[in-house]
């Protein structure tokens, strides 16, 4: 498949899923060239502005097997992956498929799940596959995650593990409507919700067949010397305890081989680079006490290391 159909396929998706969230083109553009990358998202944001209605929309768009979990205190992992149960008729143990045998999981609230329900997500989004009683079980391809989180700050919630955040390709988050937008949200629901009326554009086989293609996207040598570069620098900062691990080099580099080619280009540049560096990096800085004391944020460092990194000069592919 060439950029330029995965282009088009890309605008068709934006455009479907524009039907039903209004205003949040760059949002979806980044799901997608996770989704292409075969990473998995967070978007945290405060309840109400359309992040479970984002993940339908983009599933009912590929037509893709689509399940959603809630995320609570009592959700046991048991719940996400499947249970074995008794056959009195064949007397054999059967193994009874959960939510995660799908090709698009939502996990809604994530932070509302204890940290040993959050932790029975870890193999399935590093390895695509689960184990059950010692047997590894691959799962349905594509195979996305698309957590939501609320704000950390709120009751009831459970910071998620590092190693269950560094597994997340990117971080976004939504934001509240422009009033014109708000206004749009009101006129499009008059009679019924718009995720009713949108089917699907393209299907799973066309997304597998986009991941295939964007690994051919090709990334000169000082871009990948560049994007190391930014995450080095996040290891040494003044004000992180903790920065990025070498995953976020690769999702950035993955990232934005799939920007490149939802642009329309067989070739990557600085500025697909440029785009996706917060998303993939801000949740896997783990800053100092006292610079939380001065209300220094992971975003604010990684805007001031993009500022003080010298961008290559790009060189005709």
């Amino acid at each position: 498949m060439d950029v330029k159909t995965i282009k088009e396929i890309s605008m068709d998706i934006i455009g479907n899923v524009g039907k039903v969230i209004i205003g949040k083109v760059p949002q979806t553009k980044l799901i997608l060239a996770a989704m292409y990358s075969k990473g998995h998202v967070l978007i945290e944001d405060i309840p109400g502005v359309g992040k479970t209605m984002l993940a339908r929309a983009i599933a009912k768009s590929i037509d893709a097997v689509f399940r959603r979990v809630q995320a609570t205190p009592d959700l046991l992992p048991s719940d996400i992956i499947g249970v074995s149960i008794y056959n009195p008729e064949t007397k054999k143990f059967e193994f009874r498929k959960g939510p995660i045998m799908s090709n698009i999981l939502l996990v809604d609230e994530i932070n509302r799940a204890t940290p040993k329900t959050q932790s029975a997500l870890l193999e399935s989004m590093g390895e695509s596959q689960i184990s059950v009683e010692g047997i590894s079980i691959s799962l349905p391809l594509p195979f996305i995650v698309l957590a939501t989180q609320n704000p950390i700050e709120f009751e009831g919630t459970f910071p998620l593990p590092e190693a269950q955040m560094d597994r997340f390709m990117i971080n976004i988050s939504l934001g509240y409507p422009s009033p014109d937008e708000e206004v749009q949200i009101l006129t499009s629901q008059k009679e019924r919700h718009p995720i009713d009326s949108i089917g699907p554009v393209t299907t799973v086989k066309e997304i597998t067949q986009i991941q295939e293609a964007i690994t051919k996207v090709y990334i000169e040598e000082s871009l990948k010397k560049y994007t190391v570069d930014i995450v080095n620098r996040t290891r040494n900062h003044p004000s992180v305890l903790l920065g990025s691990s070498p995953r976020g080099s690769l999702s950035i580099f993955k990232m934005a081989q799939a920007i490149a080619a939802i642009n329309g280009r067989d070739f990557v540049i600085p500025e697909d680079i440029k785009y996706v560096v917060l998303p993939c990096l801000k949740h896997r800085l783990i800053l100092k006490p006292e610079a939380k004391l001065k209300n220094i944020k992971p975003e604010d460092i990684i805007n001031s290391i993009l500022e003080s990194v010298e961008v290559p000069i790009e060189e005709k592919v």
